[in-house]
């Protein structure tokens, strides 16, 4: 009866709040699924690979991205951009695999303003609280104390838009947490599926 439509997962939290981790222990039970990968014009953390981590480009490049409207979003995050690609997010929502986007509050906005709305359910990510947050950067060791005081600031900035999100998690416990999100993402397909109202009626009724 419903189109073979996708739906999109956009999760958002501070830096250091276990966003990355959580979500390989979410990909191990949901299947049909895309990750989006933003592009951004900061440099390579060590271990990240183009393509599978970011897509790592010029500034110069991206700024023609912008200008060519190749991108559904894009911020500019600690003095580097940040966007999201259309093209390949629109032919997963065709295929009707779930896309999942990790951006932040300044993308999720955009987003939201976009035809893709419909689409969407988005859940903020984040730690028990702000010391535990400081003390998970400090510990991974791959930023500076400037980087990390920079990070620390956005995201006491950030918890502010909570009420913007559908939901709300406290990723204390990654078994616990993981489970709740894959709850979420079960349940962003269902949302998603009700959009086109008037299909669902006119096909029912015949």
């Amino acid at each position: 009866m419903q189109d073979n439509h996708g739906a999109i997962l956009l999760i958002s939290g501070p830096s250091g709040c276990g966003k990355s981790t959580l979500l390989k222990e979410v990909y191990k039970d949901i299947s049909e699924y895309y990750f989006s990968i933003s592009t951004t014009t900061r440099a390579p953390r060590e271990g990240e690979k183009n393509g599978v981590d970011y897509f790592f480009v010029s500034k110069e490049d991206f700024e023609k991205d912008i200008k060519d409207k190749n991108f559904l979003e894009y911020a500019n995050v600690h003095g580097n951009y940040y966007g999201t690609s259309l093209k390949p997010v629109k032919e997963a929502l065709k295929d009707g695999k779930l896309v999942i986007f990790d951006i932040d509050v300044q993308g999720h906005d955009l987003v939201k303003k976009t035809d893709l709305c419909s689409f969407l359910t988005s859940v903020f990510i984040t730690t028990p609280t702000l010391k535990e947050l400081e003390s998970r950067l400090n510990n991974r060791a791959t930023d500076s104390k400037d980087i990390i005081a920079k990070r620390v600031k956005n995201a006491k900035i950030e918890i502010n838009s909570i009420d913007k999100y559908d939901y709300f998690l406290i990723n204390d416990n990654l078994d616990d947490a993981s489970k709740k999100l894959v709850s979420i993402a079960n349940a962003a397909r269902i949302k998603a599926s009700l959009f086109n109202k008037k299909q669902i009626i006119s096909e029912w009724m015949n």
